[in-house]
């Protein structure tokens, strides 16, 4: 016998485990956090269009059904609002689009602040006139 065969072989051991799985799934959050973080969601996406909206549901979706729902419902709206801006500014060329995206961006700040309000209450909101990408 070698002194090779004596020794293990080291391609033979257990494959790599994925230090970035998640074996325990996220703990879910209290009514109170979630409202939060709901409300925050949609506040942000007044000043930060929809990163606040993407982060929410990438990172807090699996925390809660309320919180999922209100970071769709955000990421939603934000997608379809920014549709709506390339679209207003597109028909600046025909004049019609410096009407389109100022109404735009006063309609998104006033259902941005009723969905925050409905979220810290603890309600659901649908935004109208909203695509849905996400669920």
């Amino acid at each position: 016998m070698s002194e090779n065969d004596s020794r293990t072989n080291p391609y033979e051991s257990t494959p790599p485990q994925n230090p970035y799985a998640q074996s325990v799934p996220p703990a879910p959050m209290s009514p109170a956090d979630e409202k939060m973080w709901a409300t925050l969601i949609h506040v942000g996406g007044i000043l930060f269009a929809f990163v606040p909206a993407l982060i929410g549901y990438l990172v807090l979706r699996d925390r809660g059904p309320f919180i999922r729902a209100h970071s769709a419902t955000a990421l939603n709206f934000q997608i379809t609002l920014m549709i709506v801006y390339v679209v207003g500014t597109a028909l600046t060329a025909i004049l019609i689009g410096y009407l389109i995206v100022p109404v735009a961006w006063v309609l998104g700040i006033i259902f941005s602040i009723l969905a925050a309000l409905a979220a810290n209450r603890g309600q659901g909101y649908s935004y109208p006139l909203t695509i849905r990408f996400f669920s």
